[in-house]
């Protein structure tokens, strides 16, 4: 079927796929995720394109900074272990299996312009290197038939991004390499050099090939990013079938400006696809996922006919999809989504593929009907996926996920593992209603959270400065299931979108509106402050700090709000200048004296270079419930709590003297409810609501795919 049009899979339909998965088909849900230093302790370490043994009890993955392959026993796969690791000179960039052979495409070049690479042969039982032959050229992608008998990798010798404003050509030009197996063996003397120069109409004389794959009839084809092109080579002869442009695609109704705001109404012409991964669908079809990473930003993928027929194009569907669920990474809008990995796989009857989303770090899966393929769901993943693998015969697909953030306290690298099975899907937990255009409702990096007075179920919470032009309050019906984002209404300074704010905390008023916590930051000229805003989200009054407290500041601010007995009561996350080591206020503003009082909540030991804080003061009876953290991800984190603190003890004193300390009780440990997700322990929970009955809705901050996973999780227990 020739198709152009865009696959509109809004938040309607992302909630309708999600709801028909709980009642019939079967549905992919994480199972287990695996850091990748469990196999590599020291130094930076990765897992970018990622392979599974025949027998699919192994899960073999690229480490390129760290210049090696990690194994993964996956026999239990609800319980990954670490299963060896391979030291190479230099840098892998794709492995494949066959038999009981690893073979790894390795990185050797000096720079960009002396550059070479190496075939590497690893036995997969001993992990001893075996053979090594020489590619001529930097390696990327490499494929093998399904007969086991035909090796295709791409070199791509890519260019210096830092020379010509990294545009092309940059010599020397990349090229195809197949190798034959006899028997299980490499035959190293059957390396054929496919030259793929004269080919492209972008940049023709430096060809760069990306990614590989081959079909039924040992065809293979042959992405060229750069180049925007797409080459089908006969695997026996070397010789090149056919090849044709990538072409260009227009996406509308897309965000295109990186402006702290969420809005669907810019327009990309004719910008081209850049294909990156690419899959046979069968002989005659192509899935390929356009990262448009040079000068693109396509944001889709597209299904090719091997005659270069567009016969799909899924225009601006991953995209709206991300939206909805809030991994939609502003931070990044000139690009997008960034489609990179694909893998296509049978299972039990039906023919699904995977699209890997590395900025937004989700999974779409679809099923292939032969025409305009059917949106089945999207699955979390690490920091920025790029390989997948599936394993139909185990009902199971793993990803690598690149990003190794370690150094900067964040997460690491983690291979993460999916079920198929038949139930109901337990991501996405948050996702947004369309709005009046038809698009979803943008929103992102939930911060704080209050319950409707009356309306079980009903929320409204704040996103942080990740929207720092766009503050706003979000309606959420946490009846429904995922809990579902039914409003937005942007908090202004008369008519405009009010600036300077970075919202952590939102609390009833008791008169239809709001009172709203910005966490300030002096040299960022943001206020410390509160905010009362009416139903609208006008703001209505202004309450700065007093000046008696900002000469101590540091910049973790407040991160809370509750209105107990006509006083504003203000979560300060950490210690300030003039607080003792282990202890933080709880700042009190009465609103008809307007006066300032506080008190001091005691903050559990932190442990060695981490440390604790609040995230979250809310209402409930004679308590305020109050979320206390650690600043630790991953397997680092250690305090993720709920306390409370009787109402009665909550008699502030005059600033500059002594305060009173107040008395905690733990209520619960969120770290086990953190685990249920079976992704990496997340370090910001940071909204707690408690509704009238006594449930608590629990919303972690996803700070907007930067330097994150993207994940929002949102569950709920009850208090007393």
């Amino acid at each position: 079927m020739k198709r152009q049009g865009v696959l509109a899979v809004l938040a309607a339909s992302l909630m309708m796929a999600t709801a028909a998965s709980a009642i019939a088909a079967p549905v992919f849900n994480r199972v287990a995720s695996f850091p990748v230093e469990l196999n590599k302790a020291e130094g930076s370490s990765s897992s970018e394109i990622i392979a599974a043994s025949e027998d699919g009890m192994t899960l073999v993955y690229s480490d390129s900074p760290g210049k090696g392959i990690g194994f993964v026993d996956i026999t239990d796969p609800a319980a990954p272990k670490p299963a060896g690791y391979v030291a190479l000179n230099g840098e892998p960039t794709s492995v494949t299996i066959i038999g009981g052979k690893v073979y790894a495409a390795i990185n050797t070049r000096k720079d960009f312009v002396d550059v070479s690479g190496q075939l590497v042969v690893i036995d997969f039982a001993t992990k001893a290197i075996e053979e090594t032959v020489e590619l001529g050229g930097q390696p990327d992608s490499i494929a093998h038939n399904d007969a086991g008998t035909l090796l295709a990798i791409a070199i791509e010798n890519e260019r210096d991004e830092d020379v010509n404003d990294g545009d092309l050509p940059q010599a020397p030009a990349g090229f195809l390499v197949l190798l034959t197996l006899a028997d299980g063996k490499l035959d190293a003397s059957s390396l054929k050099k496919v030259e793929m120069t004269g080919l492209a109409a972008v940049a023709g004389d430096d060809p760069e090939p990306e990614f590989v794959a081959i079909n039924g009839k040992d065809e293979v084809a042959v992405t060229m990013q750069e180049n925007n092109e797409i080459v089908i080579v006969d695997g026996k002869t070397g010789a090149v079938i056919t090849h044709f442009s990538a072409g260009a695609t227009t996406i509308e109704g897309v965000d295109t400006k990186r402006d702290g705001a969420l809005s669907f109404t810019g327009k990309k012409e004719e910008v081209a696809r850049e294909p990156d991964a690419i899959k046979w669908l069968d002989d005659d079809r192509l899935l390929v996922a356009n990262e448009g990473d040079w000068k693109g930003g396509s944001r889709s993928f597209t299904i090719f006919g091997k005659d270069g027929t567009v016969l799909f194009e899924s225009g601006s569907s991953l995209e709206m999809t991300a939206v909805a669920m809030g991994h939609y990474p502003d931070h990044r809008n000139n690009k997008g989504v960034e489609p990179e990995g694909a893998e296509v796989a049978t299972f039990g009857e039906d023919k699904l593929f995977f699209v890997a989303e590395e900025r937004a770090s989700l999974i779409a899966v679809y099923k292939d009907t032969g025409a305009e393929p059917e949106y089945l769901q999207s699955l979390p993943s690490g920091i920025s996926p790029e390989g997948i693998v599936a394993i139909p015969s185990r009902n199971l697909l793993a990803t690598a996920n690149e990003l190794d953030l370690r150094e900067d306290g964040l997460g690491g690298s983690h291979v993460m593992i999916y079920e198929r099975a038949e139930g109901e899907a337990m991501y996405p937990q948050l996702v947004s209603d369309n709005d009046a255009d038809g698009h979803p409702i943008g929103w992102s990096a939930i911060s704080g959270a209050v319950a409707d007075a009356e309306k079980p179920g009903m929320l409204y919470a704040v996103s942080d400065s990740v929207l720092s032009t766009q503050p706003a309050i979000y309606t959420i019906d946490a009846n429904a299931k995922p809990a579902r984002i039914v409003n937005k209404i942007v908090v202004k300074r008369g008519s405009d979108a009010a600036q300077k704010l970075d919202l952590e905390g939102i609390t009833l008023d008791g008169e239809g509106g709001f009172w709203l916590a910005s966490e300030g930051r002096s040299d960022r000229l943001t206020p410390h402050a509160l905010y009362h805003v009416d139903a609208e989200g006008k703001i209505l009054a202004e309450v700065a700090f007093p000046e008696t407290l900002l000469p101590s500041e540091i910049r973790f601010g407040a991160e809370g709000i509750a209105l107990v007995d006509g006083t504003l009561w203000v979560a300060m996350q950490r210690e300030w200048k003039d607080d003792p080591k282990g202890q933080v206020k709880l700042l009190g503003y009465n609103i008809k004296d307007k006066a300032w009082t506080a008190v001091r909540y005691p903050l559990e030991a932190a442990a060695e270079g981490a440390w604790n804080g609040l995230s979250e003061i809310t209402l409930h009876g004679n308590y305020v419930y109050l979320i206390e953290r650690d600043n630790q991800i991953a397997s680092k984190a250690a305090l993720k709590k709920v306390f409370c603190v009787p109402v009665a003890e909550l008699k502030g004193a005059e600033l500059g003297g002594d305060l009173p300390v107040v008395t905690k009780e733990e209520v619960r440990d969120l770290l086990s409810d953190l685990a249920i997700a079976k992704g990496y322990i997340v370090d910001k929970v940071e909204s707690l609501a408690i509704d009238a009955a006594g449930t608590a809705y629990a919303i972690t901050d996803n700070d907007g795919t930067d330097d994150s996973s993207g994940e929002t999780l949102f569950w709920t227990f009850k208090v007393e």
